[in-house]
């Protein structure tokens, strides 16, 4: 069967009910009880509470297991116990995927969890703890954190939803609360999908979506797009997990991933039972990737018998803040281009860019400009930028130069689980053909655009200046992004008490911000980071009105842990 008619058969696709979803990745131990510990404070400051818990349910895997013996071609075999058994369930830890049991998330790992129960107990309790309320900088999650939907998406959102607004006898009411553009576009939309926002889609996606797409990445990158190698998924993860699927053949397979990471590269590499193959990011320069290093790390690997076909790049960095520099994008694609690597590109972050010095190219448009027949995924997502619609799981995957025979195994894939989510897609297509000059909506759309993107330049900046003033501290700026990765010197006795109660000492730091300051954080062992070295991810997106009280929490804890570890 052709490309051609596996497309043809891809629009008549939808008869057939099945069920697919995109779940989050949590650990499976909990945080064991939280013991509260007597010590020096200075100024009258509270003591610092201590957080005890397992490390290993948020540190994710450690540089040293990251490049490991080659993995067994087999699961071990567990017999289902009979029934009125000892163990009388067929499905227990003993006998379920250990893949699974294997898979960690640091970002929503046990310090995410510890901080559900605390806001648990101040909503009971509003009293009984030494703050307010919970801060949760784990996770870019902007609207959880009172970031203010776009008004054009909410509208043209509600309009789809409730389709008897756009029909008499309420359009006339409708034109009184909504614009003109507003009504205009979800009908537009609407009749993508016969106005049936809640029926099943082709499984590629909404084909006049995936054309808007396709322009917007020629008019962001000069090159053209075509909308048959471009994918609506159920947010960037859902894609990124799609495409290494489609790699990992056996488990002798390696994806080269950057070091510090986002976890859910790790995570998806156990669940696939493949090989995480770290290389490092250069923080003394801004994040940059050094070839050599990438040289090394492929060459450590295949003499080990790890079959390395791709290399993942996020950029701008997660959880670094970095932003590549074009040059460097080019000595990554030539890399990979010489050593048979795919390039897998994680660009959600491409509009948060807070530098006029390293401005966001996506890795399209190096690979077009040198000629390149890399193998190319770019994906991008609703979730970040100014959007910041995470709930909605939009997001989209460009693939470039691949096999035509892969591209039809890709759409088998997209179809397995029929389409992705409707209202995603639909909010994809506002994210990259917004309102225009002229536009009723244009005006609203791009000063809400802009006061959010100064705001969080502005809380970039801030919170990145507030750790350089801290002792033991430091931070590059957030050259993109939403994070901030700083490094912190922990005292020798506070890094000696760690080890004795089995925790990696920046998880133990992290644990004990969160329960003296109720702000969650992930600690940089969840990331991954070089040995030696501790570090917490931190988001800049508490609302900008409640920044210094935020920092000042902050300051507090940080100074305080330093003062009485630095005299023990």
């Amino acid at each position: 069967m052709s490309l051609a008619d596996l497309y043809k058969d891809d629009r008549e696709l939808g008869s057939e009910d099945s069920e697919g979803s995109e779940e989050d990745f949590v650990p499976s131990e909990a945080p064991s009880d939280e013991d509260e510990e007597e010590g020096d404070t200075s100024g009258g400051e509270q003591p610092i509470r201590t957080g005890i818990l397992n490390a290993k349910s948020f540190s994710g895997v450690s540089i040293n297991e990251l490049i490991s013996e080659p993995k067994s071609s087999a699961r071990t075999m567990q017999k289902t116990p009979v029934s009125g058994s000892e163990h009388s369930k067929v499905l227990t830890l003993d006998t379920m995927n250990p893949n699974i049991r294997t898979m960690e998330y640091a970002v929503r790992g046990a310090i995410p969890i510890r901080a559900e129960e605390l806001t648990a107990q101040l909503k009971a309790q509003p009293d009984s703890l030494l703050f307010k309320k919970v801060t949760p900088c784990n996770i870019g999650n902007p609207q959880q954190l009172q970031q203010k939907p776009l008004t054009f998406l909410r509208q043209v959102s509600a309009l789809m939803e409730y389709t008897d607004l756009l029909e008499p006898p309420l359009i006339e009411t409708t034109r009184k609360l909504f614009p003109e553009d507003a009504i205009a576009r979800a009908k537009r939309n609407l009749s993508f999908v016969n106005n049936a926002a809640g029926a099943y889609t082709q499984s590629l996606g909404i084909l006049e979506i995936r054309q808007d797409v396709a322009q917007f990445i020629e008019q962001r990158d000069g090159f053209p797009a075509d909308p048959n190698n471009i994918c609506l998924t159920t947010g960037a993860s859902g894609a990124i997990e799609r495409v290494l699927d489609m790699l990992i053949s056996s488990p002798d397979v390696g994806i080269m991933i950057p070091i510090p990471q986002y976890p859910l590269y790790t995570a998806i590499l156990a669940h696939l039972n493949a090989h995480a193959v770290p290389y490092y990011l250069q923080e003394e320069k801004d994040w940059q990737l050094s070839i050599p290093d990438l040289q090394r790390s492929l060459a450590e690997a295949r003499a080990r018998g790890i079959d390395v076909r791709a290399m993942a790049v996020i950029n701008p960095g997660n959880p670094t803040g970095g932003c590549l520099l074009e040059s460097n994008i080019a000595d990554i694609v030539q890399f990979c281009e010489q050593e048979r690597l795919v390039i897998l590109a994680d660009e959600v972050y491409q509009t948060n860019i807070y530098t006029e010095t390293n401005p966001f190219v996506s890795f399209k448009k190096v690979v077009s400009k040198l000629g390149s027949q890399v193998e190319l995924f770019s994906f991008h997502s609703i979730s970040k930028g100014m959007v910041g619609e995470c709930g909605r799981r939009g997001g989209y995957y460009e693939a470039v130069n691949i096999d035509e025979q892969i591209m039809g195994q890709l759409l088998k894939l997209a179809s397995v689980v029929l389409c992705s989510n409707v209202q995603g897609q639909m909010a994809v297509d506002i994210m990259v053909n917004p309102p225009q000059p002229g536009d009723a909506s244009y005006e609203l759309y791009r000063r809400e655009m802009d006061d959010i993107y100064q705001s969080m330049k502005r809380r970039a900046k801030k919170l990145a200046a507030a750790f350089n003033l801290l002792p033991n501290m430091s931070c590059n700026d957030a050259q993109g992004a939403m994070y901030l990765f700083p490094r912190v010197l922990l005292p020798q006795a506070f890094v000696d008490e760690a080890k004795a109660l089995g925790q990696e000492p920046d998880a133990l730091y992290c644990m004990q911000m969160l329960e003296n300051t109720g702000i969650s954080v992930v600690p940089g062992s969840g990331f991954g980071q070089q040995p030696g070295t501790f570090h917490f991810r931190s988001t800049f997106l508490p609302p900008e009105e409640l920044f210094d009280e935020f920092i000042a929490g902050f300051k507090r804890f940080h100074i305080a842990l330093i003062d009485r570890y630095s005299k023990a």
